[in-house]
């Protein structure tokens, strides 16, 4: 019988995007596979992957003062509790870590055991979680070929990228096509989990200024937070613009399809996702994000030329419009950027993050994959 593999992530989009895409690449090489993750986490599994999805209680350190610090105390010991407990009832093989607080507990636990630990991380900064297991862990797989934040420590370091669902992966092997000159030009605007206020309030403005030409041919999707989607959608149908607007978009795969040009955040996912769909974005880093590791991600993605960066304090009507006016009158480098993207985009991630785990497991840690 194949040995049992247990997957840890905390409960956002950016940490179980991998979890499930490494879950469904070891199912198929016939391992059997458990998710250990938060309340948010196992009931999104169950929506969205075959995975069976365990509650292991957790909580933020950061949250609540005083009352808020010795909660997180008494929840992460019920949490290394509950890991312990079911490492043991799944007889787990090993264990592969994808960040976030929900994550700690079992890696603490299995590392603890003696079990084999391997860290993904997504972002260019390393996260707190597992930065706080980096030194006992086996291996650590980075998205990036550069990472901030990684301690000294003999776990093996190998780059295998970011694991993204397979509509997506489906994507990287279709030829970008710019807009014609006079033609549509499709913006889709996406700002996370939450949506972003910063762009309800930029890019409907930007947009505005247009002249009537450039305005005539932009169809925008926006992502919106519900309690900005009436007056977004005032700003747009104020200067005749087709807009298509919604607080969560459940086809993105379609939408990247047909983008010309992307305005989002730099997260962990959306940078895997659109690098390798080859889409063309701009970046705008959420200012508040730990260690600032969004804008680690959008600094490498524009060093390679594969999307501009700009901060959030940048990002500005005025400076996104001349952007635009740019892109809509010669169009060209959305190409070669849409080129430069899938070049960097890593379709095979989870696969490469697969043989990392598999050989981890075997006992072969330190041998090439």
């Amino acid at each position: 019988m194949s040995k049992t593999i247990v997957l840890t992530a905390g409960g956002s989009g950016g940490h179980l995007f991998p979890a499930i895409a490494l879950g469904l690449a070891l199912l198929k090489r016939g391992y059997p596979v458990k998710l250990y993750t938060d309340d948010r986490g196992a009931e999104y599994a169950k929506l969205k992957s075959c995975l069976e999805a365990h509650i292991v209680p957790a909580a933020s350190p950061f949250r609540g003062g005083i009352r808020g610090k010795i909660g997180f105390v008494f929840t992460l010991l019920r949490g290394a509790l509950v890991a312990s407990r079911l490492l043991r009832r799944h007889g787990a093989a090993g264990v592969v870590g994808f960040g976030g607080y929900a994550s700690f507990p079992t890696t603490f636990m299995a590392a603890r055991q003696n079990r084999p630990v391997i860290l993904h991380e997504q972002n260019g900064y390393l996260s707190l979680a597992n930065r706080k297991i980096a030194k006992m862990a086996s291996a650590i797989a980075l998205s990036f070929p550069t990472v901030e934040g990684v301690p000294q420590t003999s776990a093996r370091r190998v780059e295998t990228g970011n694991p993204v669902r397979p509509e997506i992966n489906r994507l990287h092997k279709r030829t970008y096509i710019a807009p014609k000159s006079g033609g549509p030009f499709y913006l889709f605007i996406m700002g996370g989990s939450q949506g972003a206020r910063v762009f309800s309030d930029v890019v409907p403005e930007a947009v505005a200024g247009l002249d009537e030409a450039k305005r005539q041919r932009l169809q925008v999707t926006q992502q919106c937070r519900p309690e900005d989607i009436k007056r977004v959608r005032s700003a747009y149908d104020a200067a005749g613009i087709d807009a298509h607007l919604q607080s969560f978009f459940d086809n993105v795969p379609d939408r990247l399809a047909a983008t010309h040009l992307m305005v989002c955040r730099a997260g962990a996912s959306t940078c895997a996702e659109a690098l390798v769909a080859g889409v063309p974005a701009i970046y705008v880093p959420y200012p508040y994000a730990a260690n600032d590791h969004q804008t680690a991600n959008g600094r490498y993605i524009e060093k390679a030329g594969a999307g501009w960066l700009l901060s959030q304090k940048d990002f500005t009507a005025e400076r996104l419009r001349t952007k635009l006016i740019c892109l809509l009158e010669n169009p060209a480098p959305l190409a070669s950027v849409a080129a430069s993207a899938a070049n960097i985009g890593r379709p095979d991630a989870a696969e490469r993050l697969a043989d990392v785990t598999v050989s981890v497991i075997n006992g072969m840690a330190h041998q090439d994959v």
